[in-house]
């Protein structure tokens, strides 16, 4: 089997997580959120969940959230991220780990929660299916990432401003999965009962350069790994900016940044383990 083409470089989206961990609660509203929706879910299932594991913990959204909607729900939780420096702000149980080369031992927890990681994975069915291996039968995996409309305002004002400039385009904005495509993910990696669910989410900004300002703060600029052949000059950004602004700006002068949070549900088969 041919192995997965490499879109992204992941020791420089790290890097870029390392640069934005001392200030990246200061911009976590996405990950808070998808984090608050993840801890919701496990609310009203009634079993509880001895060993579990964060994904992309990040400054620890997710257990703030779970201890606030389903308390006592998890016994020991993991926390693990790609950042060493995320980790490094963290108390508790922590493990530097890559989403696609996973440390945990086949049939090891017994829920696995990914917050906004898997979006920068080279292979998401093959991180799944590491999920999926390190869960208990019955274990249960929940992870939300960003799907295909994020960022549509930011990538049809380069796209335009770079077809205006230079006389042709080409890709500065991370490729996202398609929401029509996310339970086939779940079920390929050898998941049942897979259920994806979309939540929308515009925020508005005085300018598109505090949005760039936000995903830096985040540790979500681009890492593609073939790079573009032209630099983002001065010139370009500001004309992106002002047919930002042109085309999608409010009465009130502000700009919408559209996210879409994809996330996926499923359970590790009874009575299967590893493989």
């Amino acid at each position: 089997m041919p192995a997965p083409p490499l879109l992204f470089d992941r020791a420089l989206h790290r890097k870029r997580l390392d640069r934005a961990a001392p200030t990246f609660a200061d911009a976590d509203f996405l990950h808070r959120r998808a984090a608050q929706d993840i801890a919701e879910r496990l609310a009203p299932i009634l079993r509880s969940f001895p060993l579990a594991v964060d994904l992309s913990a990040r400054a620890g959204a997710f257990s703030e959230a779970l201890a606030q909607e389903a308390p006592g729900r998890v016994g020991t939780l993991i926390e693990a991220d790609l950042s060493p420096r995320m980790l490094a702000r963290r108390g508790g149980l922590r493990v530097a780990a890559d989403d696609e080369r996973l440390p945990f031992a086949d049939a090891s927890l017994d829920l696995i929660v990914s917050t906004l990681g898997l979006h920068w994975t080279n292979d998401v069915v093959g991180a799944l299916i590491q999920a999926r291996r390190a869960l208990k039968p019955d274990g249960l995996f929940i992870g939300a990432f960003l799907g295909g409309t994020t960022l549509t305002e930011l990538r049809q004002s380069l796209v335009a401003a770079e077809s205006e400039i230079l006389g042709g385009a080409g890709s500065r904005v991370s490729p996202f999965a398609d929401v029509a495509d996310a339970a086939g993910l779940l079920q390929r990696a050898g998941f049942v009962q897979p259920v994806a669910d979309v939540d929308k989410v515009a925020v508005t900004y005085a300018h598109p350069l505090k949005l760039l300002a936000d995903l830096r703060q985040m540790g979500e600029t681009s890492v593609l790994a073939e790079r573009h052949p032209k630099p983002l000059t001065r010139a370009l950004l500001a004309r992106a900016c002002e047919l930002y602004v042109e085309r999608f700006a409010g009465a009130d002068g502000r700009v919408p940044a559209t996210f879409e949070i994809i996330t996926l549900t499923g359970w590790a088969p009874a009575g299967v383990s590893g493989g």
